[in-house]
């Protein structure tokens, strides 16, 4: 995993590929779904916290980022471009669940509603590292997951967020003051990983769909 990462971090820049798939080489969206996968699936879990919702939910992003990637105009980083797109989507999924169930849209409700995690080997930080990130407020923990995870910047974060950087800068400190826990390393590679089979089966289903389309 490590390696097929380092190598899709050596392909071109987003926006170089963006052009070059504009202008009909479809076969490099591939890459660029290996590399945000792992990105907009942290997103996803810090809203849905559903391993099948966060699934579709990506490869309906995806979808509409191929179909809508002429309309991007670079004056912001594709990646936050990409990431917007993921986060209006889980917002959608998650309105589709609360009416499908008919249960209240209060935070806390979705907060306590978990699934089964993949087993991985440091099991009980992950789900201790975990736990602890489901239970913060969601404006708190989608710009936890943003800053600290995903290592967005601030101003990134706001854009993808839509709020100000100083509501950003607050929003995070709160989010570490209610951890109540040092973080480290060690929780970016423990929280919500994404396995190159689960990356795979993405990539198969996006890249099938999208080679039906002009």
């Amino acid at each position: 995993m490590i390696g097929q990462l380092n190598a899709i971090s050596n392909q071109p820049p987003d926006e170089e590929l963006v052009k070059k798939i504009v202008t009909g080489d479809k076969h490099l969206f591939e890459i660029i779904i290996r590399r945000y996968n792992q990105r907009l699936y942290r997103i996803g879990m810090s809203i849905l916290n559903n391993d099948i919702e966060v699934e579709e939910a990506m490869q309906t992003a995806y979808i509409n980022a191929y179909e809508h990637l002429s309309r991007f105009e670079y004056r912001s980083r594709f990646g936050t471009w990409l990431t917007r797109i993921m986060l209006n989507q889980c917002y959608k999924a998650r309105r589709d669940r609360m009416r499908s169930v008919n249960i209240p849209g209060d935070s806390q409700n979705f907060i306590n509603m978990r699934t089964p995690e993949n087993v991985i080997a440091s099991k009980q930080l992950h789900e201790a590292l975990q736990n602890a990130i489901t239970q913060l407020p969601e404006k708190y923990r989608l710009v936890f997951v943003l800053r600290e995870i995903e290592d967005l910047s601030v101003q990134e974060t706001a854009d993808v967020a839509g709020i100000q950087t100083t509501n950003v800068k607050v929003r995070l400190n709160r989010a570490k003051a209610m951890l109540r826990q040092t973080l480290n390393n060690q929780m970016k590679d423990s929280i919500y990983p994404f396995h190159l089979t689960r990356c795979d089966k993405i990539v198969d289903h996006v890249m099938t769909h999208i080679s039906f389309l002009p």
